[in-house]
């Protein structure tokens, strides 16, 4: 698997973007560590990242996991004796739905004839965060701070941005994507525009040109503004409709139609936002 060398968007800050589901992870360099956001999807690819981060400092390491998906968070395996910050929401979800997601994955693998693969994916240990957070929390490198920002719920209930303000960059996860419209498994379909919005206004958002989505091409702070409010369009029309009779997903996800968004997109986003009128999610 071709693998992408890593890029320099700021000094110090760099960002390796992965051809397996153009996964970007990064690496935030100080003067005594250097932190490490997101670890890809199992054991051997975090080693691959670890060995990469390595050829370009030797420092100790601190890790971020931007969220609890499989793909931001198996390889921690690799980085076992670093600090592994996220969430207080994403080591909960981690553990439990850890093992159903290794199932859904490596049943996936398996379909499309990737069994080396999915043997890999059945022999990661999941590796839980331990330094865990609920607000704004800040993370000296030496001669550098990073910002783990947390401004609501969105792409999960415990999405970590890592701010890095001297270097106008933020590391946004899954919160924004490019190439590909937002993932709305998890998703808080009628909250993601308000805490991309709120994100945008903190102190770091204001000063960061420079945005790394958890998948695609790194992206400006207009592109962030114009997926705020694309969102923001999706969580008005789902209002509006919920406003009236009782509805269901197709015809929540009709109403929404025009907005640009792909018809599984919108499915989802509607199964989502049904999901949390009726009740409280766990």
């Amino acid at each position: 698997m071709s693998e992408v060398s890593w890029r320099e968007v700021a000094p110090g800050v760099h960002v390796r973007r992965h051809e397996e589901l153009k996964l970007n992870c990064g690496l935030v360099v100080g003067e005594q560590r250097a932190l490490v956001v997101d670890t890809r999807s199992f054991h051997r690819q975090g080693s691959d990242l670890l060995r990469a981060v390595r050829e370009i400092t030797d420092l100790e390491l601190v890790v971020v996991n931007t969220h609890a998906h499989f793909d931001h968070c198996f390889g921690n395996a690799a980085f076992r004796d670093s600090q592994i910050y996220a969430h207080s929401g994403a080591a909960d979800d981690l553990l439990r739905t850890g093992e159903h997601q290794r199932r859904q994955v490596v049943e996936h693998l398996r379909s499309t004839d990737r069994e080396d693969i999915a043997r890999d994916v059945e022999a990661t240990e999941i590796v839980l965060p331990f330094y865990l957070v609920e607000e704004d929390t800040a993370i000296d490198l030496g001669g550098r701070e990073v910002e783990l920002l947390y401004a609501g719920r969105g792409h999960t209930d415990h999405d970590l941005a890592v701010a890095v303000p001297d270097a106008g960059v933020v590391f946004a996860g899954d919160l924004v994507e490019e190439g590909a419209d937002p993932a709305m498994e998890d998703a808080f379909p009628m909250e993601w525009a308000a805490t991309l919005e709120a994100l945008l206004e903190r102190p770091a958002g204001v000063l960061s040109e420079t945005w790394v989505p958890g998948h695609g091409r790194v992206v400006d702070r207009s592109f962030v503004q114009e997926q705020a409010a694309l969102l923001g369009r999706l969580a008005e029309t789902f209002t509006e409709v919920l406003a009236g009779r009782p509805t269901g997903v197709d015809a929540l996800a009709s109403a929404a139609r025009g907005l640009g968004l792909e018809d599984h997109t919108l499915r989802q986003a509607a199964v989502r936002a049904l999901e949390l009128r009726s009740g409280p999610t766990s």
